[in-house]
């Protein structure tokens, strides 16, 4: 089995446990502290504008009480403004977020509102450095549909427990990339999915151990809260 030297670190959320998740300052602070990649979530506004958040209802307090417990679905973009995001930072556009980003890291965006596709890859398309971006979701086929849009892009799926065959599940949804909880990642499924010419990238690890012993299984990166953390675990263990 092939072994990467290092797994890429990728921020899940940018860098959440110092900054407001899935926000520029989060984006910027992943950048800062030299994240190989940046993961971040989007959904569509009720007029098709494609924003970054985890949750379908704002995790972020509403200029006024009237919009508490809206859908982002169910918003505008000009009804958005104004949410902050623990007091400190806005709901930005994916399209801020990327030209931000910059192209000084990869970019995974997890496709979390239905049906928004067509806006995710027009927005990255367009975007300062679209060959470094890719998508994935727990919505096999959403995957599936985006990668018949835009072929280019690399399209991931994520699975949050066993699945028997990872590699049918991968090629049923065109998808490059196979995202695992961590605790479901074996041997095996590393040799499947290179074997079938994807990347295996387990979320969301947290420990230098689970880094360390990921990496000697061969996984291509992995999604953490803490950056600084697995690259010292990681070096360590590479100097040995």
């Amino acid at each position: 089995m092939s072994v990467r030297a290092r797994p890429l670190l990728i921020g899940h959320r940018g860098a959440p446990r110092e900054r407001p998740e899935n926000t520029l300052p989060s984006f910027l602070r992943a950048l800062e502290l030299q994240a190989d990649g940046i993961e971040l979530d989007v959904h569509c506004t009720s007029d098709r504008v494609v924003v970054v958040h985890h949750d379908e209802i704002p995790r972020a307090t509403p200029p006024s009480g009237m919009l508490a417990r809206r859908r982002i679905d169910e918003l505008t973009f000009d009804e958005l403004q104004g949410f902050s995001v623990r007091g400190l930072a806005l709901i930005s556009t994916l399209a801020e977020a990327l030209a931000v980003i910059k192209g000084r890291a990869d970019v995974f965006i997890e496709l979390k509102g239905a049906a928004i596709e067509h806006e995710v890859v027009s927005v990255v398309r367009r975007s300062p450095a679209p060959e470094r971006c890719a998508l994935h979701s727990f919505d096999h086929e959403q995957i599936r549909r985006a990668r018949a849009i835009a072929p280019e892009l690399r399209g991931g799926i994520l699975f949050d427990r066993a699945v028997p065959d990872p590699v049918a599940a991968m090629r049923a949804a065109n998808a490059l990339d196979v995202w695992p909880s961590r605790e479901h990642v074996n041997e095996s499924m590393v040799e499947a999915v290179h074997d079938a010419g994807g990347r295996v990238i387990p979320w969301t690890v947290n420990r230098g151990e689970q880094a360390v012993a990921l990496a000697a299984l061969g996984v291509d990166a992995l999604c953490t809260d803490f950056v600084p953390v697995l690259r010292a675990a990681l070096n360590e263990t590479h100097a040995q």
